[in-house]
């Protein structure tokens, strides 16, 4: 006898290697994929296999016929909008990098935010200087609400860096 831990990984051993090795190829080549604008604002969050399906078989699917991936890309709505239009390029992108096409479809899972430890970035963004800083603050004094104020001056910081 077994116990059920040891028996379970033999079992799935083959489909998850496949599934997270194909995962991290695309992680690895991610700037390469999305654009190195686009790829600090969405990650990939998954791939959903599905067998491909074939007319005139019972099971749906023939022998020797590799599944189809529906990648997953976690990003905000506002990126997930501009993301959907380059849909189609980025499915090239990523057949291009991997030579065959099986990755068949994309589907966006809108998240509030990203972490930031996926942003590959390199480049130390530049500080505020103490007068944009003033800027910001005399700006937001209106605002009551502690949290939505912090979240505005989160951005407005995000806006000066970003145009620097």
């Amino acid at each position: 006898m077994r116990s059920l831990s040891q028996a379970t990984t033999v079992v799935t051993k083959s489909v998850f290697s496949r599934k997270y090795v194909a995962l991290g190829r695309i992680v690895e080549h991610w700037s390469d994929i999305i654009g190195a604008d686009l790829a600090g604002k969405a990650q990939p969050a998954g791939l959903k296999y599905r067998r491909p399906i074939s007319k005139g078989t019972e099971k749906g699917a023939e022998k020797g016929k590799k599944p189809e991936a529906i990648l997953e890309i976690a990003t905000t709505s506002a990126h997930a909008t501009r993301l959907h239009y380059q849909k189609d390029v980025i499915l090239e992108r990523i057949n291009t990098v991997f030579g065959d096409r099986w990755v068949s479809d994309i589907r966006f899972k809108t998240v509030s935010s990203l972490p930031s430890s996926f942003s590959r970035s390199k480049q130390k963004k530049p500080s505020l200087s103490e007068e944009e800083e003033n800027y910001i603050n005399e700006t937001l004094d209106f605002v009551t609400d502690k949290d939505v104020k912090e979240r505005l001056k989160a951005l407005g910081r995000s806006l000066i860096t970003d145009k620097k």
